[in-house]
């Protein structure tokens, strides 16, 4: 299936062309700085032509240090906390949930800049031929100019294989590079010059809520020059008259797991020097090969493909100025590839799973800590990692999940005298899992349930039992909370989690009016995890006992409710009239029609049109995070031409930064992985037990190809659409089962030249059964 498109116009990129941003001017501030990263190490390049600056991340640099925020005062309180909500005295609820059950201290801790990277240049005069860009298929971020009658080119990228951050300096005049280098930090700390061609800086996170910083981290950068002389003197590398320079730079902490930090006083620096020195040994090209190869491997897997236009051939800033005016489809290809780069480039197997700014920060206390937020900004950052084939890039999740369920037993046992695991809205490097913040967003038990559902969503997309297996006690234990935590309402009898508010959202004005019992979004999401946890445990043989209680609990959750304004309800009482806010940035009772599956046009029709009518009166205004959510929303609903409106929202100066960073503001990567699944979701859905083609397309992109996205049940898909409609498919097998495919029309399936067996049980929809590692072509009928 071919997926070629010719270029439009003269000078834009031609299809096929690796993606790039680029700039004809430096970065004249950090939301303009191209980042690299490689899930532990990033860096923000400026590109400048008097001096280059990188600033420096560390994904375990954090402030503060290990600590157990549960509340001691909790268990006692707790009923009487919910006898105050059950009678609605919401006021008095909220004091006593401040006073004895929020975290100790009541903030977690934040992420932590290491610091800069400051290049100074010799000389002045004109510089002419400027240009900075990111190639995003290699990963490589790149500087180019002449001045003085030489030209420069520096490369930048950050090493997965070899874990460091490579800067390569070269000049078409022998002798031409001359440069110093020095680093420094806004922590405590301290630069100095270890060996003749190396500087060092060397200091420790914060102290911060009143404990203590224990994290301690050293940063190395070593030049390996081709000519000229390097000499490192009180913490600055000198380099003068070289042709070619390589720095390599590396960074590292004592950090050891949530529970604490190595004991030897030089485990930094150890770990710092190690891939230095091997690196060192390493010619340039063999570290860009390595680089390159390793990259490509995740970032060549998708590749979408949509018409170029003029507008193709501008600045990247300048493309997201005009997109409202329609003239560029191609900037939604760019925004989508560089979603992708993003997850690779700040979660790889064995790092910190991507935070609120995935990897990159230059604060040393950036808005909400740069924490992990799961009451919906973690889940968002991983809704790609499966459609858009990166599955190895969810694994920090699990990590964390693993790390959760044994913190959350802790604060289960001490708040709640609950088996399990729980955790709040909030957690941090240290795995928190009290509530923090205040009650009025703090007091919701159901983020790590929330977070514990990849566990089986991964087993939908891949069928891996292997994995189901190793991870089922994560989703097991979240299960088991709340089957001892829920309580039966007085008046209803249902079963409710209590206390516990719609994340961030006010039912009533006064400082409790969030506080509630059994919110639509905890109803929908405990649904899901005693559904999963069930038919995990039957899939693996395990746990009939719990799938027995699970499966009565999830009979006796409350119902979702459909209000006198047509809505869905995001309590159990219709108060979405008089809330306080009804533009409010969060949608949580919408859970169920994205990320859940429970909401559904074909399923549920009636949900399907009181989850519109909600959309409708919420209105699209947004936070950038919350315009990347309905872009999704708007996708399951069909929508595709107000799905793509919200993405033309996002896609503007005021929500996207100059190198396409997603702003709230301020910058939250958030956005930028929602609107990414986003459109995977207008191109292929698969989460109603069918795989459903251009479910969403909008028609403001009636051309365009896709290859390599994936589909529940064990495919992967790529797709041709001419004038709007379906020209061809492909659907690779890869576990082997019988595939169930929704098309706008009828469709023919064959397999190596023949036709293959099916059956349509109505219009629009074929079954088949698939064999794995073959190939099935859908053609229009």
């Amino acid at each position: 299936m071919s997926t070629d498109h010719r270029p439009a116009h003269p000078g834009s990129p031609a299809p096929g062309e690796p993606p790039r941003l680029w700039y004809p001017r430096p970065a004249a501030e950090w939301l303009q700085a191209l980042p690299v990263g490689n899930g532990r190490l990033g860096a923000m390049v400026f590109g400048g032509t008097d001096g280059e600056r990188l600033q420096l991340n560390e994904d375990t640099l954090w402030a503060g240090g290990p600590h157990d925020y549960d509340n001691p005062r909790s268990l006692a309180s707790l009923p009487e906390v919910r006898r105050l909500v059950f009678e609605e005295r919401w006021d008095e609820a909220q004091s006593l949930v401040d006073s004895d059950l929020m975290g100790v201290p009541v903030k977690q801790l934040q992420y932590q800049t290491v610091g800069d990277l400051r290049l100074s240049f010799p000389g002045d005069g004109e510089t002419t031929g400027y240009r900075r860009e990111l190639d995003l298929a290699t990963a490589v971020a790149s500087v180019e100019y002449a001045r003085g009658g030489v030209r420069h080119r520096r490369e930048v990228f950050a090493s997965a294989p070899d874990q460091v951050i490579v800067v390569r300096l070269t000049a078409d005049a022998p002798g031409a590079v001359s440069f110093t280098a020095r680093l420094d930090s806004p922590l405590r700390s301290a630069s100095s010059s270890p060996a003749p061609h190396t500087v060092a800086l060397d200091g420790s996170g914060d102290d911060a809520q009143g404990i203590a910083g224990v994290l301690r981290f050293r940063c190395l950068v070593r030049a390996v020059a081709e000519g000229g002389a390097v000499r490192s003197v009180g913490g600055e590398l000198h380099v003068q008259e070289a042709t070619a320079v390589t720095l390599l730079v590396s960074a590292a902490t004592n950090h050891r797991d949530w529970r604490g930090v190595e004991e030897d006083p030089g485990a930094a620096a150890a770990r710092a020097a190690a891939p230095v020195e091997a690196a060192a040994a390493r010619p340039y090209a063999e570290l860009r090969a390595r680089h390159v190869r390793d990259h490509a491997a995740l970032f060549d897997r998708v590749r979408l493909e949509l018409p170029v236009t003029p507008a193709a051939a501008l600045p990247t800033d300048e493309r997201v100025a005009r997109f409202a005016r329609g003239e560029d489809p191609h900037l939604v290809a760019l925004y989508f590839a560089y979603g992708r780069y993003l997850l690779i480039a700040c979660s790889r197997p064995g790092t910190q799973p991507a935070n609120l700014q995935g990897l990159w920060n230059d604060l040393t206390d950036p808005p909400w800590g740069g924490k992990y937020t799961i009451n919906i900004n973690t889940e968002m950052n991983y809704w790609p990692a499966a459609p858009a084939n990166l599955l190895e890039c969810w694994e920090p999740l699990f990590g964390l999940l693993d790390d959760l369920a044994v913190a959350g037993a802790r604060t289960a046992r001490a708040m709640y005298g609950a088996r399990g695991w729980v955790a709040h809205h909030n957690t941090d490097l240290w795995r928190g899992t009290a509530p923090v913040d205040g009650a009025f967003w703090g007091m919701w038990p159901t983020g790590g349930a929330w977070l514990a559902l990849s566990v089986w969503e991964h087993h939908r997309f891949t069928g891996d039992e292997a994995k189901l297996r190793e991870r089922y006690p994560v989703l097991a234990g979240a299960a088991r909370f709340f089957l001892d935590c829920l309580v039966e309402d007085p008046e209803t009898g249902e079963l409710v989690t209590c206390p516990s508010i719609s994340p961030e959202n006010a039912h009533h004005p006064g400082p409790g009016g969030s506080l509630c019992a059994g919110p639509a979004m905890d109803n929908q999401i405990l649904g899901d995890l005693f559904e999963a946890t069930a038919a995990s445990a039957e899939l693996l043989c395990v746990d009939e006992e719990l799938v027995k209680e699970v499966r009565a609990a999830r009979e006796r959750l409350a119902p979702m409710r459909i209000g006198e304004l047509g809505q869905l309800q995001e309590w159990r009482e219709d108060w979405d009239a008089i809330a306080p806010e009804r533009g409010h940035r969060h949608v949580s009772h919408l859970y169920g029609l994205h990320p859940g599956g429970r909401i559904t046009r074909r399923g549920t029709p009636e949900l399907f049109e009181a989850a519109r009518t909600t959309l409708e009166l919420r209105g699209d205004a947004g936070t950038g995070w919350s315009l990347g959510w309905k872009i999704n929303f708007w996708a399951r609903l069909e929508d595709g031409a107000r799905s793509h409106k919200l993405l033309a929202d996002q896609l503007t100066p005021e929500r996207t930064a100059p190198n396409l960073f997603d702003l709230h503001p301020p910058f939250q990567i958030d956005g930028n992985f929602g609107a990414t699944a986003g459109i995977c979701e207008w191109l292929v859905q698969s989460h109603t037990g069918e795989i459903h083609l251009l479910p969403a397309l909008p028609p403001a992109l009636p051309e365009g190809s896709v290859r390599g996205l994936l589909a529940r049940g064990g495919f992967e898909v790529g797709l041709i659409w001419r004038g709007g409609a379906l020209a061809g498919a492909e659907l690779l097998s890869r576990a082997g089962r019988r595939a169930r495919v929704r098309t706008a029309g009828e469709v023919a399936v064959s397999c190596d030249g023949r036709p293959v067996e099916s059956v349509r049980p109505e219009d629009g929809v074929v079954e088949f059964e698939t064999a794995a590692g073959r190939v099935y072509l859908l053609s229009p009928a």
